[in-house]
């Protein structure tokens, strides 16, 4: 009989005391307790079993667990004689940062140090104890959410020595999405102050705390050195492309192929692999994420779970904001196609607004892109060809893209229809429409230009057009740098549609008196440069070709 599918499970003690369906990853106790660094960060997507993995590690470990072999007897780090030994013998610190998401750093601050309180609540019979003296019963007493920051650098590294006199041995600490604050910081606008305070936490906690044993911390992405690392030199970083505990976070083909058959679904395999495959750590390919396959399981249903888990606006903010060059490649994204770049995988925040790598760079930690393949160029830097990540994740952009418009004008959908009925001068009424109040929803937003503008807003139409039609035409379309040539081509994908070819143009005063006269000069360019040919090529006569020439002055448009 099939184990009973939970969702949402975190704690690692309740799901094999309840006999729920989990997947067996304790060798990545072995493999990190062999590996014998001093601090690990390990950084996955969002619902990689990161909170688990550490659970797990902390039931382990934790001298609160001790004689707990109930829990491991029948996973396969029991089968390792050693590693019984080591079964609840260290002082371990367990700590999250999942709920810090303030919008001040006021709050951020208080959030973090009353994470701290209770940490030290949990420990307070070391106040009974004689491991203490009255100066430290003091301090300890003095941990609370309004702490001066000197003593909550250093509560972390104290509890360490205080626990460590107590058991007689160093402690283990465990942070778990240690870059959930930063995230925050960086979306509301109190990154530096967090910074200041964060840095000197960690520092006193994982560099200069010689009270610690071992550390893991765990994350999306790997956090700028030069931010809040600049001091940890005993750093071991393990991101996506390292191949360190590649499988020790989502589920593998193989584990991923048992549960189907253990639930009776061997026949989906072809559906769930091009829905929820296509993560790749390090030389682990074929990696699924956990969230979905465990939702599939329990409903038997494809449908975007991981995708839609959480809150994506940081990641639409930064697409939807970004120049148009950020908006050309995500229309090839999600047209299939491959993206050839650089990666930096130290995350600076403070790039994400202007430098194009740290978009691509956030997209690949967070898991909405993949490497397709790698190669080193002539100057022995490694280029990446990047993906997006799998059906489920195409459908989250188009999602998001649908929502670009539709949370601003339902003008765009009426424009949409007024298109496909050829009714320009509807398509003149709704563009105008849209245009106005959406302009500035494409710029930055600190210093809207009005040079700029109408290139954000054209390249995040046609990524619109491409999701609203895509189940009616292929989309393509034929750019140059600078917006000196967009032509957009509709292929229909049945006869029942006209193919459609978009022309937009810029009003250039000193060449033409009117917009009339611009929207003339788009749909000569048509002409002139036989954009129909290869429509007609595929067999479309040319009574079935359409040609719309888009001019446009700031805020105004015409189409003729």
């Amino acid at each position: 009989m099939p184990r009973t599918v939970g969702i949402g499970h975190q704690d690692f003690e309740q799901m094999i005391t309840t006999e729920n369906f989990y997947i067996d990853k304790t060798m990545f106790i072995k493999e990190w307790w062999e590996n014998n660094d001093a601090v690990t960060l390990i950084t996955r997507p969002r619902r990689f079993g990161k909170t688990l993995n550490l659970d797990m590690t902390e039931h382990f470990f934790s001298v609160s667990h001790a004689g707990r072999s109930d829990l491991f007897q029948n996973l396969s780090i029991w089968q390792e004689e050693k590693y019984r030994e080591l079964q609840g013998t260290y002082p371990v610190i367990f700590l999250s940062f999942a709920g810090v998401k303030a919008t001040s750093f006021p709050e951020a601050r208080k959030s973090i140090c009353q994470i701290i309180k209770k940490l030290y609540n949990k420990y307070d019979f070391l106040l009974e104890s004689s491991h203490l003296n009255e100066d430290e019963r003091k301090m300890y007493n003095h941990i609370s959410i309004d702490m001066e920051n000197h003593i909550a650098a250093n509560s972390l590294s104290a509890l360490s020595d205080y626990l460590m006199r107590y058991y007689g041995k160093k402690v283990l600490i465990l942070l778990d999405e240690y870059d959930t604050p930063m995230q925050e910081a960086y979306v509301h606008g109190y990154w530096d102050e967090l910074v200041s305070f964060i840095r000197s936490l960690f520092n006193s906690t994982f560099k200069t705390n010689p009270f610690l044993e071992r550390a893991i911390m765990t994350g999306i992405t790997r956090v700028s050195k030069e931010s809040i690392f600049s001091d940890l030199n005993n750093l071991t970083v393990v991101t996506t492309t390292s191949d360190l505990y590649a499988d020790s976070f989502g589920f593998s083909q193989s584990e991923v192929w048992n549960a189907l058959e253990e639930y009776g679904l061997s026949d989906k395999k072809d559906d769930v692999r091009s829905w929820y495959d296509g993560f790749t750590f390090g030389n682990k390919t074929d990696i699924y994420n956990p969230w979905s396959i465990i939702n599939y399981l329990k409903y038997a249903k494809f449908s975007p779970y991981w995708a839609n888990t959480s809150s994506n606006s940081l990641i639409g903010k930064l697409i939807r904001e970004g120049s148009a060059d950020t908006k050309m490649v995500m229309e090839d994204l999600l047209s299939g196609k491959v993206l050839r770049t650089q990666i930096d995988e130290q995350i600076v925040f403070s790039q994400l607004g202007h430098k194009e790598t740290a978009i691509w760079s956030l997209l690949l930690a967070s898991g909405y892109l993949r490497v397709k393949h790698w190669s080193m160029d002539k100057r022995d830097r490694i280029i990446y060809e990047l993906v997006l990540t799998n059906r489920e994740v195409s459908l989250m952009f188009e999602q998001m893209v649908e929502d670009w418009f539709s949370d601003f004008t339902p003008a765009y959908n009426q424009f949409i229809k007024a298109l496909l009925l050829d009714d320009k001068k509807a398509m003149n009424h709704y563009m105008n429409r849209v245009a106005f109040t959406t302009f500035s929803y494409f710029d930055t937003g600190k210093q809207p230009s009005e040079a700029t503008e109408p290139e954000r807003f054209y390249h995040g139409f046609v990524l619109g057009l491409m999701v609203d039609l895509g189940e009616r035409y292929t989309i393509t379309s034929n750019r140059e740098s600078g917006f000196g040539r967009y032509d957009v081509v509709l292929e229909p994908l049945s006869d029942r549609d006209d193919a459609i070819i978009l022309e937009f143009k810029v009003h250039d005063p000193d060449e033409e008196d009117t917009l009339a006269d611009t929207v003339q000069k788009a749909l000569d360019q048509i002409e002139r440069k036989k954009y129909s040919a290869v429509l007609e090529a595929k067999g479309i006569p040319q009574e079935r070709i359409r040609r719309y020439g888009f001019a446009f002055e700031g805020k105004k448009v015409l189409i003729g």
